[in-house]
């Protein structure tokens, strides 16, 4: 065979294989961006859009507090704490849609209007009248929402490391980053592994010895890609419409901010913004990151009473 011949087969081969690696990156593309599926956890409501999970803690005539995790998470991210505020309160918590064992459908539903909306849709099936509505990391940016739309349901609002505007990040890491790329995230995500997982999960928390938790990797390994996508882009582009400190002062609620002083995720110094709403209570906890309701369940949980206990009315 000639030299010239030799170049030629090399070249079909490599097309073959270019063109074989672009066809299996396309047909993965297709399958994860199609992928759905049904709310499996019990008790659910079945609410416009996907059923939802709802799991309740402690006296049901006790006043209430509405729990709602953040991005890639679910109502188990509250699980440590919740032993702590059930004694003395209804703790409401909500799987948001896309997440946890609520349903994931492959359409629409998860911008933080929608989703809030849901929240309160929730509210009004259990017969809650009024609660302290407390949101961690997206769940903030969630509870804003829902108190935008239905102030009558929130006496009063808790955001833990939720970012007031998107400037206050740190970094979303190399692989957060990568995610964002409609064929490379996809590929990603169908290839994700528990250590990939455990890594990238790895900077929502600082405290010294911390172990994360199998139940945040179970949290995010089930997922869809569509849900984890589309609750973050429009988690961000509603803060890109409008900072949430400029959202809540018109809203004229009390408002605790909770903020880890070591989050790696967004500059607890951004915390101060918050101080722009009136009357906000702002605390910073030194030795933890982004998630102090799983870091440091007490000492979150002491400031979340307080707070209730100032600003309560019976659920019922």
């Amino acid at each position: 065979m000639s030299s010239a011949a030799r170049r030629r087969r090399r070249l079909l081969i490599a097309s073959a294989v270019l063109f074989a690696v672009v066809g299996l990156l396309l047909v993965n593309a297709a399958v994860v961006t199609r992928q759905s599926a049904e709310a499996s956890g019990n008790p659910t409501l079945p609410l416009a859009g996907g059923n939802i999970y709802v799991r309740q803690d402690g006296p049901a005539d006790a006043p209430a507090l509405v729990l709602i995790h953040g991005l890639a998470s679910s109502t188990r991210s509250w699980d440590a704490i919740v032993p702590l505020l059930a004694k003395s309160h209804r703790v409401i918590r909500i799987d948001l849609l896309g997440h946890g064992r609520s349903a994931k459908p492959a359409g629409g539903g998860y911008g933080m209007p929608e989703q809030g909306r849901r929240v309160a849709e929730a509210m009004d099936r259990l017969g809650v009248k009024h609660a302290v509505v407390v949101g961690h990391s997206t769940g903030g940016a969630v509870a804003t929402a829902l108190t935008e739309q239905r102030p009558d349901l929130v006496t009063a609002l808790a955001i833990i490391d939720t970012a007031p505007r998107l400037n206050a990040s740190v970094s979303s890491g190399f692989v957060g980053g990568l995610l964002d790329d409609p064929v490379i995230g996809q590929l990603l995500w169908r290839l994700r592994t528990d250590s990939l997982i455990r890594n990238a999960a790895s900077d929502a928390f600082s405290r010294r010895g911390y172990t994360i938790p199998q139940t945040v990797v179970d949290d995010a390994r089930g997922m869809t890609y569509h849900a984890f996508v589309a609750t973050s882009q429009t988690g961000d582009d509603y803060v890109n419409q409008r900072a949430l400190p400029d959202r809540l002062i018109p809203l004229g609620k009390p408002l605790l901010v909770i903020f880890g002083e070591d989050d790696r995720r967004w500059r607890s110094s951004s915390a101060a913004e918050y101080r722009a709403v009136p009357g906000a209570q702002v605390e910073l906890l030194p030795g933890v990151g982004h998630t102090p309701i799983m870091e440091d369940p007490p000492r979150t949980a002491a400031l979340l009473l307080a707070f209730a206990a100032s600003h309560t009315t019976q659920a019922h």
